[in-house]
């Protein structure tokens, strides 16, 4: 139990030197805390010396506003530091870097002209393992709770997906796997990068801002491939954050993910559209979609050749069953109309036989009427016929006294003249 130290008040006379109340402190420090105590903390910085000796900074942030509460410098000795980084990695695949909380036992010291300090002789790995899956809990946690979860999984890819917006370091190994993958494909892709940090503290401030970048171009691109190569699981919680996780939760376009790892999958994937284990796997993603699309149009033109060809075949038989029918109903129709005149040339020569022989009687019974009034006859009943001198036939009423006349008779002609005329009273 912590026992306090005996209040000091010493008079000017009694004074201490500096150096004196640095021994004390140290005294007092190290009797108070004579064995390794185990405490938690958030490594802020780390530098690992040419010497072989490590230097952190330790601290202990604010729950609510970030800020610092505590802070320490502490030291990992060339003869601990690969034994304790080993055992760090070995159990978290992940290097002793800033940025993680950590469980580290540690021997208190105090130095008279470098101050308070701390020793750090060994770790607890399965503490920061615990702490980057309880963030990872936290941050699923936020997003589900927020409603964006499925945000991007909803969204339908283009068709093709051809335009695509890359966010990765341009020098990166998994970039230029990414793009030798796609150059080998029938396909032309049209690729745009927009160049990230991919690790670091400025890392996720980055990727976010290539976001911001697509986004404001979003009617550009088909959907936005996030990439990056292998990595240390620190490296790789870059995309456990909240904040990159978001925006892609809720981008506007399909986002396809190729973290580089294959154990893990990261916050980032798990709201993403489409989530491929390396930046290959995205390639070979991306020509497996057009593939589809190709197929798909191939598959298109094959039914619709198949269509026409069918369609044809089938006007092709309509076409000659209407003309097998309309051959045959012409051929009945002429036969019909060739009956029909058949019987109508009957009913005409018929008709015009019967119609000769009346007028044959017409005829004749004309022609006894004719034969009847025929001047002979008439002269033979005691007519006679008078004409003038111009040979036409003479009247009362054209006649003068001294005309000459023919008299036309039955058995003869007369000649005579007027001696005197006279006209009948009407």
């Amino acid at each position: 139990m912590y026992q306090p130290l005996r209040h000091i008040t010493p008079t000017p006379a009694e004074s201490l030197t500096l150096l004196d109340l640095q021994r004390m402190v140290r005294s007092t420090l190290e009797e108070r805390f004579d064995t390794p105590l185990w405490i938690s903390a958030e490594v802020s910085e780390l530098k690992l010396n040419r010497s072989g000796h490590c230097y952190l900074n330790l601290v202990e942030k604010g729950r609510t506003d970030g800020a610092p509460r505590a802070e320490a410098r502490a030291v990992i000795w060339r003869t601990a530091y690969s034994t304790i980084a080993t055992k760090f990695e070995q159990a978290t695949n992940a290097r002793l870097s800033s940025g993680l909380r950590v469980l580290v036992r540690v021997v208190v010291t105090y130095h008279e002209v470098y101050g308070f300090s701390l020793q750090i002789v060994d770790i607890d790995p399965s503490y920061t393992l615990g702490e980057v899956e309880r963030r990872r809990r936290e941050t699923i946690a936020r997003l589900e709770a927020e409603g964006v979860w499925d945000m991007n999984h909803e969204l339908e890819l283009a068709r093709p997906t051809l335009r695509i917006a890359v966010v990765s370091s341009g020098t990166a190994a998994g970039y230029r796997d990414f793009r030798e993958e796609l150059a080998r494909s029938p396909y032309r892709f049209e690729l745009t990068l927009f160049e990230s940090l991919m690790q670091g503290d400025a890392a996720e401030e980055s990727v976010v801002r290539c976001l911001h970048a697509i986004a404001e171009r979003e009617e550009l691109f088909d959907a936005v491939a996030i990439i990056r190569g292998g990595g240390s699981t620190s490296d790789l919680a870059l995309f456990d954050s909240y904040l990159i996780a978001t925006h892609v939760a809720q981008f506007p376009l399909p986002v396809i993910t190729g973290i580089g790892h294959d154990k893990d999958i990261s916050v980032t994937d798990m709201v993403a559209h489409t989530a491929c284990k390396t930046p290959t796997a995205v390639a070979t993603r991306l020509v497996e979609l057009a593939d589809v699309e190709l197929a798909t149009i191939e598959s298109l033109a094959t039914a619709l050749r198949d269509g026409i060809v069918a369609r044809i075949n089938g006007e092709r038989l309509h076409l000659e069953r209407s003309t097998s029918e309309l051959t045959r109903t012409t051929a009945v129709a002429l036969n019909g109309q060739r009956l029909r005149l058949d019987n109508a040339e009957e009913r005409i020569a018929l008709d015009c036989r019967a119609r000769l022989s009346d007028e044959h009687r017409r005829l004749a019974t004309a022609e006894d009427i004719v034969q009847s009034h025929s001047p002979e006859k008439i002269l033979r009943l005691g007519f006679a016929i008078v004409r003038d001198g111009s040979g036409r036939v003479a009247t009362a009423a054209t006649a003068t006294t001294g005309d000459e006349l023919t008299v036309e008779l039955h058995d003869g002609v007369l000649e005579s003249r007027v001696t005197n005329t006279r006209t009948k009273k009407a």
